[in-house]
């Protein structure tokens, strides 16, 4: 299920008084999120940017400036940047000399490097003091609110006060800080969002949510196994049943049996069957009960992965059900096609598409994209330092 976009999520803020002044370095969608929760929460908040003056940020409520400006506008700074973004931080050392850097990346695998995002960041910028937090919150939990998502927020650091303060503005946003003590824990702080199923024990709580489900997609796919199920003992089904058999009596002949449509019936049935199941099983991960006790990663390939195996079959049900019938001429009366050709337009699209995307090449310059990565790096450069040839 997917999960909504901050493009047009204007970062305004209703509360006329402000605390301290939060400085966030990436204007990508969790960095606009957590600026976002930040207003909310009465922060004045301060965007760092490579692209200061292309930013679609709203500045009536958040200011955006370059890194070396914004980093000159508070002692709190949450790089919201990939690890390999990491190393323009060495233009910025004297203004991030004694500021607190909080680490909110993520790897794309688990222990994909030797050291920890956040110990990698204390390395690079040893007068720093480096907390790690955030980095298991989505964006979209920072959007749906406390209620739909994980309140617990993990943190950890070498400096026990520049923790205390990451802490209060963890409490501040309505969350609630669990310290894991130095930045050793970073490591498996860092882990945690990438684990995939590690234990089954949640199994058993998870299945108790189900009578919760009140979506409406799920409820029509409920209404439509009902009204198969309920096909039979229609008085029209009944009728024409029993006089097709009067007729083959009166006229002596019989239908042979057909392999062909026994394994078309059969098989679309079956992926009915399967796509419902699946079906249901993403229902019950929209519940917030149930995404309180998955990992971002497991809700992400639960949603995703058995989300487009769900269009699939269903897709193939369709498809199956249809046999030899899409291109026959009673089925195409008034020139116009059958309900179960016009509804497979969009999923066939749909699928089309994700094919395309997922091809090597393309899939390979999307992730670099998603990661922070842009063609025109002069200009990158030049807006470290304040710099623009906008």
């Amino acid at each position: 299920m997917d999960k909504m976009c901050t493009d047009a999520l204007p970062l305004t803020m209703s509360s006329p008084e402000k605390q301290e002044t939060i400085c966030i370095f990436g204007t990508g969608d969790f960095g606009r999120s957590l600026g976002l929760k930040m207003l909310q929460s009465g922060y004045s908040v301060v965007f760092g940017s490579r692209n200061p003056r292309m930013s679609s940020l709203m500045t009536s409520g958040a200011e955006v400036l370059s890194y070396s400006e914004a980093a000159q506008r508070s002692d709190i700074i949450i790089l919201a940047i990939h690890r390999e973004h990491y190393d323009f931080l060495r233009e910025l050392t004297e203004v991030l000399n004694g500021k607190i850097l909080v680490d909110v990346s993520n790897n794309v695998k688990i222990n994909q490097y030797p050291e920890s995002n956040a110990e990698y960041l204390a390395r690079l910028m040893p007068g720093a003091h480096v907390v790690k937090a955030f980095n298991t919150i989505s964006a979209w939990a920072l959007q749906s609110g406390a209620l739909d998502a994980s309140r617990q927020v993990f943190v950890c650091g070498n400096d026990s006060r520049a923790k205390q303060r990451v802490m209060d503005v963890v409490r501040n946003l309505g969350l609630t800080p669990l310290d894991q003590g130095s930045l050793l824990a970073a490591k498996e702080i860092e882990n945690y969002p990438l684990q995939l199923f590690p234990m089954w024990s949640w199994l058993d709580h998870w299945m108790l949510c189900r009578k919760q489900l009140g979506l409406i997609a799920l409820g029509f796919a409920f209404l439509h196994v009902l009204y198969t199920l309920v096909i039979p003992m229609r008085y029209y089904v009944r009728w024409r049943s029993r006089n097709i058999t009067v007729i083959q009596v009166m006229t002596k002949k019989e239908n042979p049996f057909s392999t062909s449509s026994a394994w078309l019936s059969d098989s679309y049935i079956s992926l009915g069957i399967l796509g419902f199941f699946l079906f249901v099983l993403l229902g019950i991960t929209s519940l917030p009960s149930v995404s309180n006790m998955v990992t971002w990663r497991e809700f992400r390939f639960v949603q995703s992965k058995l989300g487009y195996l769900t269009l699939i079959l269903c897709t193939a049900h369709t498809l199956v059900y249809g046999g030899k019938r899409f291109l026959s001429p009673s089925v195409l009366r008034w020139c116009l096609p059958s309900a179960y050709i016009l509804a497979l337009i969009i999923p066939c699209t749909v699928l089309v598409v994700k094919f395309i995307l997922i091809l090597p090449c393309i899939d390979k310059t999307l992730m670099r994209i998603r990661q922070g990565w842009e063609r025109n790096t002069d200009f990158s450069k030049s807006a470290v330092n304040g710099k623009s040839d906008i």
